[in-house]
């Protein structure tokens, strides 16, 4: 940045600046003066202030309408004090010498800098994958693979996993796995991702979108009761915002009608029902790896399962449904849905920590939750639920939906990234035909926010979400 293309001098006329300033495009000048000591700064904001308000002219001189109280740092500041001095209203500091001549000015770029949710690769990550790397098997064959599936299913408490390319591929492998096609109908709640009820329809079958609990957000067994038919075939309970579903009553609903049970815990590693971990409750349990789940392997997924048939099957149709037995004969109409040496090695690594994963986000969420206890409207997930011990991925909550926009903007301009909840499948156009009922899953989701879950998550920022938050609600 040229600085002396920036500045001007006390006489300089307010025309004059406008010029400086439409030339260096950044709404600003320097005051200077003979000696190029700082004396004023100057925005357009400020000039057409004067205009108005000051009875003053194009060409009166600039220290009419320049900001004499303004931030500045010094040539001897770090950039961790400079970095504090800016807010939303400041774009621009000015760097002076000793003597207060006008340097240089650090800019600030408002964007996105506290994200949503952040990979944490702080364990052996690197390492492992450095290994997949040196021995050449960084395609679909290697030992981290082995591994990384008997670690994560056995960590689960089931007794196979079969590792995939991302977790939607789970979803679909464990749905073609299961024989469910053209003519059968395949329950999931409303509030979800698209990958639930897409998976179900690259099958041929029909998806039937029930509603949710108001207290857990997760598929509400009494609507799944309602909606099953002659055509049902299965049920896709997903366990919501890392908040396990009632599996007792969904199990024993599945049991009764014969139909299969497939766990969404694309966001719920770790979660557990009446002690269980989730995914080994049903028939197939899936999970997903993507860069902003509790555990990564940068995308990826997994199938897990106490069934020794739908496992040797699972695998078969993973890999094209090419014979073990026979090289290139082709037992079945299969996919190409592997995970690689290369992410299965940074899962094993991810496994290893997981346990360090849950404290801090667990400590994350629990300090959101003192912050923003007295805030009218506003509910933190529920994590007292009966028999449920909910894992924290997104810190999750619920506001008034009036002013739920307001908020998430003020905060963007903050630089910190705020998510609404996932849309209702039923409010989509491509998927309302599927409805079966959706009345609290339209009244959750449009109040629904997430907050950054991301280790460095400091205090300060939490203190400004929670008075943000106070001033928007209260």
């Amino acid at each position: 940045m040229d600085i002396k293309a920036m500045s001007c001098m006390p006489d300089t006329t307010l025309r004059e600046v406008l010029e400086i300033i439409d030339k260096n495009a950044k709404g600003i000048a320097f005051v200077t003066d003979s000696a190029e000591k700082l004396e004023g700064v100057v925005t357009d904001g400020d000039i057409r202030r004067g205009l108005i308000h000051k009875n003053i002219s194009l060409d009166s001189p600039i220290s009419l309408c320049m900001n004499t109280e303004y931030i500045y740092a010094y040539t001897t500041d770090n950039l961790d004090e400079i970095a504090r001095r800016f807010d939303r209203k400041i774009a621009y500091i000015p760097i002076l010498d000793d003597a207060a001549r006008l340097i240089d000015c650090y800019e600030c770029k408002m964007s996105i800098n506290i994200p949503i949710a952040r990979p944490e690769l702080g364990g052996n990550e690197l390492k492992y994958l450095t290994e997949a790397f040196v021995s050449t098997w960084i395609s679909s064959t290697g030992k981290y693979i082995d591994q990384f599936e008997e670690r994560f299913s056995s960590y689960c408490g089931t007794i196979y996993g079969v590792a995939v390319s991302n977790g939607t591929t789970a979803l679909h492998l464990a749905l073609a796995a299961l024989g469910i096609k053209e003519g059968d109908e395949v329950i999931v709640p409303d509030l979800t991702f698209a990958a639930t009820i897409n998976a179900v329809l690259y099958t041929g079958a029909t998806p039937v979108i029930v509603d949710i609990e108001e207290d857990s957000w997760c598929i509400d067994p009494s609507e799944i009761e309602k909606a099953i038919n002659s055509r049902t075939k299965a049920i896709i309970p997903v366990h919501i915002y890392g908040q396990p579903c009632e599996m007792d009553r969904i199990m024993e609903i599945a049991e009764r009608n014969n139909l299969y049970v497939i766990e969404d815990c694309a966001e719920a590693h770790g979660a557990e029902y009446k002690g269980k971990k989730v995914g080994s409750f049903g028939t197939i349990g899936c999970f997903s790896f993507y860069a902003n789940k509790v555990i990564t392997t940068g995308e990826g997924g997994m199938c897990l399962t106490n069934d020794e048939m739908l496992n040797e099957k699972m695998r078969l149709l993973r890999d094209h449904g090419m014979s073990k037995q026979r090289k290139y004969y082709h037992a079945m109409v299969g996919y190409n849905y592997r995970m690689t040496n290369m992410q299965a090695a940074i899962g094993v690594a991810q496994l290893e920590r997981i346990g360090e994963m849950h404290r801090w986000r667990c400590d994350l969420e629990q300090n959101y939750r003192v912050a923003v206890e007295n805030i009218k409207g506003l509910e933190m997930q529920r994590n007292d639920l009966p028999n449920r011990k909910k894992t924290t991925w997104l810190i999750s909550a619920i506001m008034p939906e009036e002013k739920r926009g307001r908020f998430i903007d003020r905060m963007k301009e903050e630089g910190i990234d705020i998510r609404p909840f996932f849309i209702p499948l039923s409010h989509m156009e491509i998927y309302e035909k599927y409805t079966f009922s959706n009345a609290v899953s339209t009244k959750i989701s449009c109040r629904g926010i997430n907050f950054p879950t991301i280790s460095t998550v400091s205090e300060s920022t939490i203190h400004l979400i929670a008075q943000m938050l106070e001033e928007i609600c209260n």
